[in-house]
């Protein structure tokens, strides 16, 4: 399939989360928009695990009826396990809120991605499959279309608006050399899935646990899905993980021997063939808009997996974006100012996740000790968790973390923390 027309209103590169959502907002809006996708949906895809603050971009979109009707696992918590095995008590959401808003989902990306794309077609987006964009077509600085091949073969379209929702492609990026990776967060993720492995619904749903292995060099997700099935992930610096002389799976397996948890939880389980590997994906791009384009989503950058943030900056970025970008198209100012009005607050949120998955690979951070010795924070540290990256409360909890983080590690340099002590006492963060 080809696109219809040779000019649009704005084009969306990329029909995952981000790109659906960002064509579908701006389409509701009553503007002619083309969203191209290079693959055929469904396609599989890494992270399974939402953020609760999504429900509020879900509500915006008009999906949140189709999700609750959905057979996706209901997520109510997190959890950690630490290198000896010792559980924190879990991070249960509705403790925190007990509004619907607090829990969210554990989905299967393909069918998730397909519902959104779908939707986008819904509220009048063109939407258009195994569509290769080749390149972002400029005048001078300016975005002016894109160029692509298709089943009818190469074509240009023109727009007033590009929306680069590429994911780790990153066309824009790549192209005008904006792309950072994050020194300290050169990782590697090995993952698949699972059907018959333990799952605990004690909660009322399922939990997302995140474990580390004996020697705290790698730490596992586990993300129980709907059927019967668990993701199961491995991440670890990526000249550890991928070193030489080991395939993919012996990798992963040779991580799962120093991780008594998943170990016991899989043992009796039936591997997927799906190994899948991704390397250095944590990276942040020097802006997030010019003149005629936008970045949304993995296209703008990337943290870590370790807290699930990766799906719910993808919707949001794109809902803040879109607002933007239909403000522009108002006023037919398609200029950088006014397409990228919405990123510095989009920017300051995520810094504070970002310092938290510093915070994790410090190697110290302890859940349970710090909020046992600084008991005000545990409903910030839940908000951060939850996706509540805006909350006034955040930066203040950072002002005790950071100069606790540093003396946790000066501490275990010496010899002294107590591990189950600081973990037999986490309180229940309600």
């Amino acid at each position: 399939m080809t696109p219809q027309r040779d000019q649009y209103d704005c084009v969306v590169v990329g029909g995952g989360p981000a790109g659906a959502t960002a064509a579908a907002r701006v389409a509701q809006a009553g503007h002619s928009v083309l969203l191209l996708e290079r693959d055929q949906h469904p396609r599989p895809h890494v992270g399974e695990s939402l953020m609760p603050e999504s429900y509020w971009v879900f509500e915006r979109l008009g999906v949140l009826s189709k999700l609750n009707k959905s057979a996706y696992s209901r997520k109510v918590g997190v959890q950690f396990v630490n290198h000896t095995g010792r559980e924190s008590q879990p991070f249960f959401f509705r403790n925190h809120d007990p509004r619907d808003c607090s829990e969210t989902w554990h989905v299967d990306r393909a069918e998730f991605d397909q519902m959104l794309f779908e939707h986008a077609r819904e509220l009048g987006a063109e939407c258009v499959e195994q569509a290769r964009v080749t390149a972002v077509a400029f005048e001078g600085d300016r975005a002016v279309g894109v160029k692509l091949k298709a089943s009818g073969g190469d074509r240009s379209v023109a727009c007033k608006v590009v929306v680069d929702a590429s994911g780790q492609q990153s066309l824009i990026a790549n192209k005008l050399g904006l792309k950072r990776v994050d020194p300290k967060l050169k990782k590697a993720a090995i993952w698949r899935h699972y059907r018959g492995a333990e799952r605990d619904e004690s909660g009322g749903g399922v939990k997302t646990i995140i474990a580390h292995t004996n020697d705290k060099r790698a730490w596992f997700w586990y993300i129980p899905q709907a059927n019967d099935t668990v993701s199961v992930g491995v991440v670890a610096d990526s000249d550890y993980l991928l070193k030489g002389g080991l395939t993919a799976e012996q990798a992963f397996d040779a991580e799962v021997a120093k991780c008594d948890s998943v170990r016991r939880w899989i043992e009796n389980a039936e591997a997927a063939p799906d190994l899948r590997v991704a390397r250095e994906f944590s990276y942040s791009t020097d802006r997030a808009a010019g003149d005629g384009w936008v970045l949304v989503g993995d296209a703008w950058g990337f943290i870590d997996p370790v807290y699930s943030s990766g799906v719910y900056f993808a919707l949001k970025s794109a809902d803040m974006a879109a607002d933007a970008v239909i403000d522009a198209l108002r006023h037919d100012d398609l200029s950088a100012e006014r397409l990228g009005a919405w990123a510095p607050e989009f920017t300051a949120g995520t810094k504070w996740v970002r310092k938290l998955v510093h915070a994790f690979y410090s190697g110290e951070f302890r859940v349970g000790k710090f909020v046992m010795e600084h008991p005000q924070h545990s409903g910030p540290l839940t908000d951060l968790l939850i996706g509540r990256m805006f909350s006034p409360e955040v930066p203040q909890m950072f002002e005790d973390l950071e100069p606790w983080l540093e003396r946790m590690i000066a501490t275990a340099g010496e010899g002294a923390i107590d591990d189950d002590a600081a973990e037999d006492s986490a309180p229940s963060f309600g």
